[in-house]
């Protein structure tokens, strides 16, 4: 019997998530795929693994027997790989990260670089995910490490499978069109009546958005929902509205936004996540050093105090020499 790892892979992931279509979003291939090799893997077994309920494709007794030795398997070729690469003269090992917009272009470029300086055995690769998906794909192994965010007004329930290493604490601000807060810093109240452009409330992002606006009594006028920071920050340029975006995220800024201190302490905590399991575990805190000293270097370091609304215009961050700049129209 000669069976695939490929195939295994699959297999698991169909005992873990219960469908074809979610087993094959997980592992990035379409349902059509992850159905012929399942079929394929089946006929190499030489038995029934699979029944069809209406829809749905259901494990017998002898395919989740399968699929339990499939996540044994699966571990000891993860450990074998693992020795393999301790055995070199320098550390190798693959990994795969979960990013977003802002952290992909804040920290990621820098971070790599000097890793690849330090330990060139290590490669990182990356997949975008939004934030509300990279943890749990930590979680069932789709990557080895993943960036996740926890916001100030909205505690996050943590995985007791999952190990958490802070890497940064950014602040939240508001993004205007030129001209429009005149002052160095705007209260939300004072912004209430301008249209905003906000992520969904299922984001965290947008779920931490309309606590603000509710721990003041208000409800924002929301014309525009979008996703990514940079999206929201065009529309702002546009003239469309006013909107929220974090110290990574200045990185994509436009021109003709204005950058102004939110009166209201928000920040957001960034982190990455590993498996508490996992056998690369010395590679993963080399990649979670690097990643952790380009955040310090930024100004945005996990060992920064958190601000107070006493503090709110000194604290730290790359948007501290925005401050005065972004107070009139860009002129070039």
């Amino acid at each position: 019997m000669d069976l695939s790892l490929a195939r295994l892979r699959m297999l698991r992931e169909l005992h873990r998530r219960g469908t074809v279509t979610a087993a094959a979003t997980a592992l990035h291939y379409t349902a059509s795929a992850v159905s012929q090799q399942l079929a394929q893997l089946e006929r190499d077994v030489g038995t029934r693994l699979f029944e069809r309920r209406g829809r749905r494709l259901q494990l017998t007794d002898l395919g989740v027997l399968l699929a339990e030795h499939a996540e044994e398997i699966l571990a000891s070729v993860e450990r074998a790989t693992q020795a393999l690469e301790d055995a070199g003269e320098t550390m190798t090992a693959k990994l795969t990260a979960g990013v977003w917009a802002s952290v992909a272009s804040g920290l990621l470029p820098d971070a790599l670089s000097a890793l690849a300086r330090t330990h060139p055995g290590i490669s990182v690769r990356t997949r975008e995910l939004v934030p509300e998906a990279t943890a749990a794909a930590v979680r069932d192994g789709a990557l080895d490490l993943s960036f996740v965010l926890e916001y100030s007004n909205y505690p996050m329930t943590w995985d007791s499978g999952l190990e958490r290493a802070v890497i940064a604490v950014e602040r939240i601000y508001a993004a205007v069109p030129p001209g429009a807060v005149p002052s160095a810093s705007v209260t939300l109240a004072e912004l209430a009546e301008h249209p905003w452009i906000l992520a969904p409330a299922r984001s965290h992002f947008g779920h931490a958005a309309r606590l603000a606006f509710q721990s003041v009594g208000l409800e924002p006028r929301i014309d525009h929902e979008v996703e990514e920071q940079a999206t929201a920050m065009a529309m702002v340029a546009a003239g469309l509205g006013v909107t929220l975006v974090s110290d990574l995220g200045l990185a994509l800024r436009p021109p003709g936004v204005d950058i102004v201190a939110l009166g209201e302490v928000l920040t957001r905590t960034v982190s990455l996540a590993y498996r508490t399991n996992t056998a690369r575990r010395a590679a993963l805190l080399l990649v979670v050093d690097a990643v952790r000293a380009t955040a310090a270097e930024k100004g945005l370091g996990a060992e920064s105090a958190r601000p107070t609304t006493a503090d709110a215009e000194a604290f730290p961050s790359p948007a501290a020499t925005l401050r005065t700049a972004d107070r009139r129209p860009e002129q070039n």
